[in-house]
């Protein structure tokens, strides 16, 4: 099988199909779901071909290849940058370095060769059109939605650090803890097909005397993000009236599920939830989080978040003031959010 005649057998017509839904899972920029398709489309059709079974071109639909593949950086190279000047074998085998840690590919060295694996995770999880699955808001069932909730999350946290992995089961257990504290501030994203969550929230008040913690290094406060034993930040009681503070510990829809009208409906329903715990925290006024991914700078930007960290680390805080978080009109905010 040779790589340039790649497009012959899927033409980029059929990979972008591919692509445009791969993008924006979490560490997948455009450029990288390309290549991830390309070499998904390759290996495939390299094992067709070693086996003696004839592709009739045009390929519409990729399979998985059965277990794992031979593959040389060399390939690799061929497969991502064609005959540009793009990229070497180093870059192309840091490519597929980069799709082992973000969990898409495994990998395998043969004595011989690099031998690659797409994970089949991908092919029933991620190529799901969002516009045909109707979500709704609902309040976060500890007993149902806790795993599901704590697995997506995992991922996002390991688009900060691959080398750090976490086990679902913790999150799991700290959102079942959390829940117990204060159920009003945990909300989902629901499939109204399966009543899967696909989506959560988490705004945890945050008691006086751990306010400064927003005002030091992120990642001695990103608890759900390590294996910390002792959360860094205390919950603060319901009517404690020194509490000023929410921390937005969580804020995501899973992909391919984050469009512009889930995301807008999640919004709407944060300012709901927000309202509601004015009641149980009558000082309310100031909001804190930590945008974990590229996708979620673009978002918080949008709103009106602001950039308070005093150094320029990958992970940042940023502030809002809840006052004016709740008067924004988030259709109109969003209508020139470029979400894709």
């Amino acid at each position: 099988m040779d790589a340039y005649n790649l497009n012959q057998y899927f033409p980029l017509s059929e990979q972008h199909k591919y692509f445009s839904q791969l993008q924006g899972r979490v560490g997948l920029t455009r450029r990288r779901a390309e290549y991830f398709v390309r070499l998904w489309a390759y290996l495939f059709l390299k094992q067709q071909h070693e086996l003696g079974r004839h592709i009739k071109a045009p390929l519409t639909e990729l399979e998985l290849p059965s277990g794992f593949v031979p593959c040389t950086h060399r390939e690799a190279q061929d497969v991502f940058y064609g005959d540009s000047d793009r990229g070497s074998d180093r870059a192309a085998g840091m490519m597929i370095d980069k799709f082992v840690g973000l969990g898409l590919i495994e990998k395998k060295f043969d004595g011989n060769s690099i031998c690659i694996r797409i994970k089949s995770l991908l092919a029933q999880n991620s190529l799901i059109d969002a516009n045909t699955i109707e979500l709704y808001p609902d309040a976060f069932n500890p007993r149902v939605d806790a795993i599901p909730v704590a697995t997506f999350l995992a991922r996002y946290y390991h688009w900060i650090d691959n080398k750090n992995v976490l086990v679902p089961q913790r999150i799991a257990r700290i959102l079942r803890e959390w829940a117990q504290l204060y159920p009003t501030s945990m909300r989902v994203l629901r499939r109204r097909d399966t009543q899967n969550a696909v989506g959560c929230y988490i705004f945890y008040p945050v008691a006086k005397e751990s306010e400064d913690s927003f005002f030091m290094s992120p990642r001695k406060t990103l608890y759900l993000g390590s294996h910390m034993d002792v959360d860094p930040i205390k919950m603060a009681a319901p009517q404690d009236l020194e509490c000023n503070t929410i921390q937005v510990r969580a804020w995501q829809i899973d992909f391919p599920y984050k469009n512009k009208a889930n995301i807008e409906m999640f919004l709407l329903d944060s300012q709901e939830t927000l309202i509601k715990m004015q009641a149980d925290y009558p000082n309310l006024c100031d909001i804190y989080t930590i945008p974990l991914h590229p996708a979620d700078e673009q978002l918080v930007y949008t709103l009106g978040f602001q950039n308070i960290s005093q150094d320029q680390q990958p992970l940042q805080w940023i502030y809002m003031a809840l006052d004016t978080f709740l008067k924004l009109n988030i259709p109109q905010v969003l209508s020139n959010l470029n979400f894709n």
